[in-house]
């Protein structure tokens, strides 16, 4: 059986491509998102589309702001993000009803998940991947604390055409008792 091929125009072609120095970056639109650890900012590159839910824990795992603002705007059962951030920051613990996988660009990250009631992890360097499956409570941080005041990159790739993360309950109780979010 021969797979079948498409004839794609130059054009075409040009709506597909996305250039890193283009790119918009969103910094809020997650329950998260004004948490000192959790600031970062979010590069929609491939897909992600705001799922249809009012659940305030729940969201696009690049938040409301940049899911509405794909460079790539294409639903072909993945979507691609890059996440910047200082040392000591990135996402709370959260959760997918899809595989995520990280993949940092630059410097050192901390890629954490919950089992048993503890928190392990992994520190991974430029190039290396680790990959969790839908379900379990994750999160990363860049732990690249020689350079204090450097912003390092982090790529993400989630599954399926319209992914949804939901913030861990302890995560949204610290939310709701700094005055972050609505009790």
């Amino acid at each position: 059986m021969a797979l079948q091929t498409r004839r794609v125009t130059r054009e075409d072609m040009a709506q597909r491509v996305a250039r890193f120095a283009d790119l918009t970056g969103f910094d809020g639109g997650l329950p998260d998102s004004e948490h000192p650890s959790a600031r970062r900012t979010l590069y929609n590159v491939v897909g992600f589309q705001p799922p249809d839910t009012q659940d305030k824990a729940t969201t696009s795992p690049v938040g409301d702001n940049a899911a509405r603002h794909a460079a790539i705007k294409i639903s072909e059962g993945f979507n691609l993000g890059y996440c910047r951030a200082k040392p000591g920051c990135g996402p709370m613990m959260h959760n997918h009803d899809t595989n995520e996988t990280f993949i940092p660009m630059t410097g050192l990250w901390r890629c954490s998940w919950e089992v048993d009631g503890k928190v392990e992890a992994f520190d991974l360097g430029p190039h290396d991947v680790v990959s969790f499956p839908a379900g379990v409570q994750r999160r990363f941080e860049n732990v690249t604390f020689d350079e204090p005041d450097a912003e390092h990159l982090l790529m993400f790739v989630i599954s399926g055409n319209a992914p949804q993360a939901e913030f861990s309950p302890e995560a949204m109780a610290e939310l709701r008792d700094m005055g972050l979010i609505a009790k």
